[in-house]
């Protein structure tokens, strides 16, 4: 079974897709999917499919969906080899006590190889390895197409997994803009910390970072006056000054010798890696 949900939903067996077009039986098939190899309780999947408010058939209309799932993985078995130990639907989408489980019997998984490849990417960074860092952040990056499930109706258990998978997203994104600026690439950054700042307008670290690559390439008014767009926003949209950190940073480049953008700590990195 290979999973794909850094985008759009795919999940192909035997590289024949079983994912549905129904909103419905997409939303449980992108539950299990994200939950792979491990049991989804069967209420997670009537909240997910109905929130607090469940029809009286809820049980048994998520069974005609796990059956709609299975009739699909069926036709995609027939692409088994030959000589590959016969499974059938229910192996693949098990019934397990309390809920399902989806198999992929060792097929791969998008989430699964971003995390990965980020773990590698904040090693490198804590060892200072930030060509490495660089380069193995970037590559879990490229695994998103866009954002999470992004063609999925979601219910609350789908929305909170999108966000957790955000911000997992956004915690990879800052550590390789801060594995760039280490290496000198601020010039290259300019393009991509503008576009972002635009997107996360109270994201204080990567208005810093922007601040810092404009500054190191001879900008420094336009530095100034990102932290004067970030305090603003700030200020009116949730009441708050920007942090120390990002104070301090707008002081030193006032005095035209600005301090790093500091390294997000490595426990709060893990944090954001694990929450959900």
């Amino acid at each position: 079974m290979d999973i794909d949900v850094l985008g759009t939903l795919a999940v192909k067996e035997n590289d024949v897709s079983v994912t549905p077009r129904a909103p419905k039986p997409r939303q449980v098939l992108a539950l299990l999917a994200l939950h792979a190899d491990q049991v989804v309780p069967i209420a997670s999947l009537i909240d997910e499919l109905w929130g607090d408010r469940p029809p009286r058939s809820a049980r048994t209309t998520l069974q005609t969906y796990i059956l709609q799932l299975r009739e699909m993985i069926a036709k995609a078995l027939e692409q088994d080899p030959q000589d590959a130990p016969p499974r059938t639907p229910k192996d693949v989408l098990a019934t397990a006590p309390g809920g399902y489980v989806l198999h992929t019997f060792g097929g791969t998984s998008d989430v699964r190889e971003f995390e990965r490849l980020a773990g590698l990417g904040y090693r490198a960074m804590d060892a200072a390895d930030f060509p490495r860092a660089a380069r193995e952040l970037g590559e879990a990056l490229a695994l998103w197409t866009d954002s999470a499930l992004c063609d999925v109706q979601a219910g609350p258990q789908l929305e909170m997994q999108a966000r957790r998978l955000e911000e997992t997203r956004l915690c990879a994104l800052d550590q390789r803009i801060e594995a760039d600026l280490r290496l000198g690439r601020h010039r290259e950054l300019l393009g991509e910390l503008s576009v972002l700042v635009s997107r996360y307008r109270t994201h204080e670290n990567l208005h810093a970072q922007f601040m810092l690559a404009l500054h190191r390439s001879g900008r420094r008014s336009e530095a100034l006056d990102v932290y004067h767009r970030l305090r603003s926003t700030l200020v009116r949209e949730t009441g708050l000054e920007p942090s120390a950190g990002v104070r301090r940073l707008q002081q030193s480049m006032l005095m035209a010798h600005p301090e790093p953008v500091a390294a997000q700590p490595v426990a709060e990195r893990e944090r954001l890696h694990r929450v959900g």
